[in-house]
């Protein structure tokens, strides 16, 4: 493998080890974040990639060093869980949602006529103007998933982090999702950072792969670990050009 090109990185990895509970999480990752780009991590259920997104935010604990190259401190950051617990019964509409992102307000003191603007703004990024007043509880798996995707986006982040937040949802959403994220990206320059188990996903919208399994094992673009079998290794039986097409035609 060749050694990570730290030039043109937002974020280093440089031997981050995560030790949790006495188990083994992440063994001396050794990676970078391209700047500007759409980095996917990919490899099986407990390869640690959900940890290395922690450790980037300061979340685990860790050995080793996470750089910034060009900065002082962290860069904004926006994250996108893969799903969000909560009780489906809360009083919360999608709106309230949003307005607890960057409100200085309590809740029940109603929006001013900035506050809703800002609302309104926010949500129609994601296309979501009409669930304003409906409950989280109410939304569509789909529908939640680019509720989140506009908090993050309103950080106006330097760093977006999702985690499994696109193959999670299906067909359509996950189509509308990809759209979105490949405008965001291109219009607001930040570097994005994915975590997903879908192939069609990952080639849809990532120009760099780590492939990971508590170290990492291959790390460059998906042409060039295509070329050398590494990425056969991680999605076994399906070609390059097959998840392209599906997701060029989707």
């Amino acid at each position: 493998m060749n050694p990570p090109d730290i030039v043109n990185a937002t974020v280093t990895f440089s031997n981050v080890t995560v030790v949790l509970d006495r188990n083994l999480i992440l063994d001396r990752v050794t990676a970078v974040i391209p700047r500007g780009g759409c980095t996917a991590v990919v490899g099986p259920n407990g390869a640690g990639k959900t940890t290395l997104l922690l450790a980037m935010l300061g979340y685990v604990p860790h050995r080793g060093e996470i750089g910034f190259p060009g900065r002082r401190g962290a860069p904004r950051f926006g994250y996108v869980p893969q799903r969000l617990d909560f009780d489906r019964e809360l009083p919360l509409t999608a709106g309230e949602f949003i307005r607890l992102g960057e409100s200085r307000s309590p809740l029940w003191l109603r929006a001013g006529k900035g506050e809703r603007a800002r609302i309104e703004r926010t949500l129609s990024l994601v296309n979501l103007e009409y669930c304003r007043d409906r409950r989280i509880g109410d939304l569509s798996g789909g529908e939640l998933q680019r509720l989140l995707l506009a908090a993050a986006l309103e950080r106006k982040p330097e760093v977006l982090l999702l985690d499994e937040a696109v193959s999670a949802t299906d067909p359509v959403n996950r189509n509308e999702l990809i759209r979105l994220l490949e405008r965001f990206r291109r219009e607001m320059g930040f570097a994005q950072v994915m975590i997903s188990h879908d192939l069609a996903t990952v080639l849809a919208l990532a120009d760099h792969l780590i492939c990971l399994d508590r170290k990492v094992l291959a790390a460059g673009t998906p042409e060039a670990l295509d070329a050398s079998g590494d990425l056969a290794a991680f999605f076994p039986g399906i070609s390059l050009a097959e998840p392209k097409a599906r997701s060029e035609s989707a």
